[in-house]
């Protein structure tokens, strides 16, 4: 059987319809343990995303190649999640196929003072991607409609307002030719907690623990609420998000490489044109 044929199989329903985001979608229904549309085991998904990460990394060096020639498209993926939802390791093992050389990361933290000083979509635009750019958000604006409103961080008429400020913003960058894949991460209470635990016992991960996120811990019910309300207000036709459980890392990690190899098929890319006489270029090089 061909990986081709083996995908077929696997996959029940495409990652890109059975994940995304509708009406009926309940956070606090989600299964993160899930493997919605996907029929194989870990070895499956394993040995899936070796391959289908050959086949992300040749579209995207067709959008790198036309972004060299010119093209200003981009794609963007967004991985919005809890802590241990594994948006690092998501970057590492799913981006980590394609060249470098046309990724555009930014990793969004607590706002520095002088992002402070800006409106919160400042620091989101100077990290857009570039024209041919695959770029990656590690957190994104979408912060700014959940830690801050779990913490209160500014009234309610302020956060409430930013659900139709975003919708807008990315309605202007996909008509600029911005291509966004949105994934909200979700995780359970226990498998976080194993995650956490496993960052104490592990000296090469004690740099990763913040004890901040055993606090965060008990404002679950309120990260469920804003999670909700951040699902019902931003998917929208030109920006859907995509739900993935993610307590199987094996499992999230090829339902975004999916995701990512949709979005790229769809620009219909081509290998871009040689700017030069081809005939002309193979005789010098042949008399160099």
């Amino acid at each position: 059987m061909s990986a081709a044929d083996a995908h077929g199989e696997l996959w029940t329903t495409p990652a890109v319809e059975v994940l995304r985001a509708g009406p009926h979608t309940k956070v606090a229904k989600i299964d993160p343990k899930a493997t919605p549309g996907f029929t194989g085991n870990k070895a499956d998904g394993e040995r899936m995303l070796e391959e289908r990460g050959a086949a992300l990394s040749a579209l995207q060096e067709k959008l790198y190649a036309n972004g060299r020639s010119g093209d200003k498209r981009s794609v963007l993926l967004i991985l919005q999640g809890m802590d241990t939802a594994g948006k690092g390791g998501m970057v590492r093992h799913v981006i980590g196929h394609v060249d470098p050389q046309g990724v555009d990361h930014a990793a969004f933290g607590v706002p520095t003072p002088e992002e402070k000083r800006h409106h919160y979509l400042w620091r989101i635009n100077k990290a857009l991607p570039r024209g041919g750019q695959l770029g990656v958000f590690d957190r994104s604006h979408y912060e700014d409609v959940l830690v801050v409103r779990v913490h209160n961080l500014v009234p309610p008429e302020v956060w409430g307002g930013r659900y139709d400020e975003i919708n807008q913003f990315e309605r202007e960058l996909v008509h600029s030719g911005t291509t966004i894949v949105k994934v909200a991460m979700f995780v359970s209470l226990d498998e976080q907690k194993s995650r956490l635990a496993e960052r104490l016992e592990r000296r090469d991960k004690y740099w990763k623990y913040n004890p901040g996120d055993v606090t965060e811990r008990a404002l679950w019910p309120q990260y469920q609420e804003a999670y909700q309300a951040m699902l019902d207000k931003t998917s929208t036709d030109h920006a859907p998000w995509y739900v993935v459980p993610c307590d199987r890392k094996w499992y999230s990690r090829i339902a975004v490489t999916e995701l990512l190899i949709d979005a790229l098929g769809r620009l219909d890319l081509d290998w871009p044109a040689a700017e030069f006489d081809i005939d002309v270029e193979k005789a010098r090089l042949a008399r160099s």
